[in-house]
C-alpha cells in the first residue's frame, strides 16, 4: 500500500507555504537570492577552512560518562600552534561530508558525532523535540543557545532544513531523573555538532544577528521527543506528507493570506465528509520486551508507528494504525473521496 511516509532525506525538501494576499498595493523591489548551487560551493569552502583551523577536546569528551554540549570545546588554532595531545582536528573528526537534496539543489554538510543517545526513540522530521543547543557562526560568535531543559519543545517542522536532516539521525536520552527542585537531569543523550551551509540554514535571510548566506555551526543535545499529529486525525504527521494536499483544500488567515491546507493540517484529507480519524482504526500492543513490540506481525494494511511509549507498568507500548483499502488499489480509503465508510460506527 502506498503511504506518504517521509524519510529523513525526503523531508529535507522544502516545506513551502504558497501564499498570496487579497490586495497588494505597494511596489516592493526585491533583490533576487543568489544561485543556490554557486553559494553551496562557496559555503563548502568556508566550512572546510573552519574544520581545518579548529580542534576539539576529544579525550576529555570520551572520558565522560554522561557528555553534554557544555562539555564539548571547539578551539581555534592560532599562529604556529599544533593540535595538542588529547585533542583532534575537526577535519579529521567529522570525516566525509553527508549528501542531501534541498530546494532542487545538491547539498553537503558535516556532523561531529559525540554520542548516539541511549534511548529507544528517534524523532522524525515532523516531531517535537526537547533539545539543548548552541548556535554560532564561523567566527565563533554565539547567536542563540539553550543550555537548560524547559517545558517548551521545538517543532522540527518549523526549524531550518539542516536540523531536519541531522536530528532524526540521533536517539533521545536513555533515562531521566527528577532532581526534586523543579529540574530534570537526562542520561546518555544524543550529542553532536552540525556544520551547515547557508542553504540548509537561513540562506538569503538575515536574522537574529546572522548575516545572509552564513554557514552555521550548532552543538546539540537531544533529550526527548514527542510524536506529532498536527491535525489530531490519528495519523502522525510524518506519515501524511508535508506538501501533500489530496483534496486541494485552501484557507485564508486573519490577514487575508491564502494557504494550502495540507493533509497534515486537514482533518478530512480527501474532503469526502468523513473525518480521516474515522476512516482508519488504531490498536496498541505492549510487552516488557521492546524487541517483541517492534517485531509485531502486521497485516498488509497496518503500520507500526515510529514512536514507542512506556506505560505505568513499565511495559513498552506500540501503536498500530490500520489503513483500510476497500477496493485494493493501494490507495487508503481516507485518501479516496468516493469511499465514505465510517469505521467508527
Amino acid at each position: 500500500m502506498k503511504f506518504k511516509s517521509l524519510s529523513v532525506l525526503a523531508l529535507c525538501l522544502a516545506i513551502g507555504f504558497v501564499s498570496c494576499k487579497k490586495d497588494d498595493d505597494a511596489d516592493v523591489t526585491v533583490t533576487p537570492p543568489r544561485d543556490r548551487a554557486e553559494q553551496q560551493l562557496a559555503d563548502m569552502d568556508s566550512l572546510q577552512k573552519y574544520l581545518q583551523s579548529h580542534y576539539y577536546n576529544k579525550a576529555e569528551v570520551e572520558a565522560l560518562a554522561n557528555v553534554g554540549i557544555n562539555d564539548v570545546k571547539i578551539i581555534e588554532i592560532t599562529g604556529d600552534q599544533t593540535v595538542p595531545e588529547g585533542y583532534e582536528l575537526l577535519e579529521t573528526a567529522v570525516g566525509a561530508p553527508i549528501d542531501t537534496t534541498y530546494a532542487d539543489t545538491d547539498y553537503q554538510y558535516y556532523v561531529l558525532k559525540i554520542n548516539q543517545g541511549g534511548g529507544y526513540n528517534s524523532p522524525t522530521v515532523a516531531d517535537d523535540i526537547q533539545v539543548l543547543y548552541e548556535g554560532f557562526t564561523l567566527k565563533d560568535i554565539v547567536f542563540d543557545s539553550k543550555y537548560y531543559p524547559d517545558s517548551n519543545p521545538l517543532d522540527l517542522i518549523n526549524l531550518i532544513p539542516g536540523w531536519r536532516c541531522v536530528i532524526p539521525k540521533y536517539n533521545t536520552s536513555e533515562s531521566y531523573s527528577d532532581n526534586g527542585d523543579g529540574t530534570v537531569s537526562y542520561n546518555n543523550s544524543g550529542v553532536g555538532v552540525m556544520f551547515l551551509p547557508s542553504g540548509l540554514a537561513y540562506f538569503s535571510s538575515a536574522t537574529g544577528g546572522i548575516a545572509a548566506y552564513s554557514p552555521l555551526v550548532f552543538k546539540f543535545e537531544l533529550l526527548d521527543m514527542a510524536q506529532n499529529d498536527h491535525d489530531a486525525d490519528g495519523i502522525p504527521t510524518y506519515l501524511e506528507g508535508l506538501t501533500e494536499n489530496t483534496d486541494e483544500d485552501t484557507y485564508r488567515d486573519t490577514y487575508g493570506y491564502l494557504y494550502q491546507r495540507y493533509d497534515y493540517i486537514d482533518t478530512d484529507d480527501d474532503g469526502d465528509g468523513v473525518l480521516t480519524k474515522n476512516e482508519i482504526s488504531i490498536r496498541t500492543v505492549e510487552d516488557a520486551d521492546i524487541a517483541l513490540v517492534k517485531g509485531t506481525v502486521l497485516d498488509a494494511d497496518e503500520v507500526l508507528l515510529n514512536y514507542i511509549g512506556k506505560n505505568s507498568e513499565g511495559k513498552y507500548v506500540g501503536t498500530i494504525v490500520k489503513f483500510y483499502d476497500t477496493n485494493n488499489n493501494d490507495i487508503p480509503d481516507y485518501l479516496e473521496s468516493d469511499i465514505k465508510t465510517d469505521y467508527s460506527l
